[in-house]
């Protein structure tokens, strides 16, 4: 999904929540429990978080890969965007923003609350 790709009729329709914040200050805590109240999913939208093995220093949530979705499951909310590419690969804000449309797209089509948190506003805004 690309911006205006939805139809004119549709816009609005879909609500998005966006948590953003500094480090440390309880956003992935507050997705899990808005996600838990109003049946959402998570997409992270840290930069650091998307790759493999970058865990120390990054508040990455913990839980267990579900290959089947190809989300990290934590406190049964499945979260996106978390270990999607090796750190010697390139993914950039132009990578995350059709990742993230994408998911956006697909937890809508599955009757779900989309939830964007991060701390990165550079990624969020795009």
């Amino acid at each position: 999904m690309e911006p205006g790709s939805l139809p004119a009729e549709e816009v609005g329709k879909n609500k998005i929540i966006v948590i953003l914040g500094p480090t440390a200050s309880g956003k992935s805590a507050a997705a899990i429990g808005l996600a838990k109240k109003f049946n959402g999913e998570i997409i992270s939208a840290d930069s650091r978080q998307v790759f493999r093995g970058m865990d120390i220093g990054t508040g990455k949530v913990d839980g267990s890969w579900d290959a089947g979705n190809g989300a990290l499951v934590s406190e049964g909310v499945p979260h996106y965007a978390i270990d999607i590419t090796d750190p010697n690969e390139d993914f950039n804000v132009t990578d995350f923003k059709k990742y993230a449309y994408r998911k956006i797209e697909e937890i809508l089509s599955r009757g779900k609350l989309p939830i964007i948190c991060g701390g990165t506003g550079f990624w969020i805004s795009a």
